[in-house]
């Protein structure tokens, strides 16, 4: 069999915050109601995708792996990551506030979970009027101070609120806490870990328990980066059929491409996967004389063995992701 570019059939996640724009926006198909995530790549467990056309449809990222070693995902990746696939690709629909949350890093999650950590990315789609993201603090405090605002249910006095727009970014490296508003469709690039510390979740009950959703107090305590910076958003201008940088971290590496006409990419000596997510409009992509059709709202993965594809679209953005 021949590695070709991949398309995955994506898990959909019920979520008490979770709305309708998956379907409605990003015309995903799926019965249910209050999705609030599409798992578009995944080799979580137990939350596999799998290939959905082509000779290889069905397999998982770690048979791929198994079978093609660095033909897929890149001969130093491999070296790296063995049979596990290092990120995790979503789409995220905010109708209601996610919950105030931390993730732990490589270390500690590691050690408590047996786990990579959790360093992500957001890339705002779409937002509705006065949408607010949470990005860290507002102000230098310390792990003193921050257990007694805890303690006084005065945590929001701490956090910097941030309102966001269509194409705004925002680098969450493990530590940082954070929280997607509601109103907030977006893209999500992380590392593959499924781990989080709930902090504080507006004493919302969940439909299906009959419950409070439990918090992770304790083990946030150790989890959270008390830095306080000035400035969280990425800010990046970017260039139509050129990749411009909006994160590039030791996790992942992420760019945005406007693409208008037809654009060639070489990636003969990126050894690496790629993956695109299509986040406005749409566009053709040509490899080996065969034509792959990205919609918005779909995620291709382009195996390391590619050299050099052709992208063709009257105007689309897509997000560019890589190790």
């Amino acid at each position: 069999m021949e590695l070709y570019p991949l398309k995955f059939d994506p898990i959909f996640s019920s979520r008490i915050w979770g709305g309708k724009k998956l379907k409605t926006v990003l015309n995903k198909i799926y019965n249910k109601e209050s999705i609030g995530e599409s798992w578009e790549i995944s080799d979580i467990k137990n939350n596999e995708t799998t290939v959905s056309e082509g000779n290889l449809k069905g397999k998982t990222l770690k048979q791929l792996i198994e079978m093609f070693k660095g033909n897929f995902v890149g001969n130093r990746v491999y070296n790296i990551f063995g049979d596990n696939f290092p990120l995790l690709i979503k789409f995220i629909d905010a109708k209601e506030p996610l919950s105030i949350q931390v993730h732990p890093g490589d270390s500690l999650a590691k050690k408590r979970h047996n786990s990579f950590g959790k360093n992500e990315m957001w890339y705002v789609m779409q937002a509705e009027k006065d949408a607010e993201l949470i990005v860290g603090f507002n102000q230098k405090t310390t792990k003193e101070i921050y257990g007694e605002y805890l303690k006084n249910s005065s945590l929001s006095k701490l956090l910097n609120v941030e309102k966001v727009n269509k194409g705004d970014v925002y680098y969450i490296p493990t530590g940082r806490i954070h929280a997607i508003g509601a109103g907030v469709l977006l893209a999500e690039i992380q590392q593959t870990s499924n781990i989080t510390y709930r902090i504080y979740d507006y004493d919302r009950i969940d439909a299906t328990t009959g419950k409070k959703r439990e918090l992770h107090n304790d083990l946030a305590l150790d989890a959270i980066d008390f830095e306080f910076n000035n400035n969280y958003k990425t800010t990046y201008n970017i260039k139509t059929n050129i990749s411009t940088k909006l994160i590039h971290s030791p996790y992942f590496k992420t760019n945005i491409i406007n693409v208008k006409g037809e654009l060639i990419k070489n990636y003969s000596k990126l050894d690496s996967f790629v993956i695109y997510m299509c986040t406005e409009g749409n566009l053709e992509i040509v490899y080996n004389g065969n034509y792959f059709i990205l919609d918005i709202g779909e995620t291709l993965l382009l195996p390391a063995i590619t050299t050099q594809i052709k992208l063709k679209s009257t105007n689309s953005t897509i997000l560019e992701v890589f190790l």
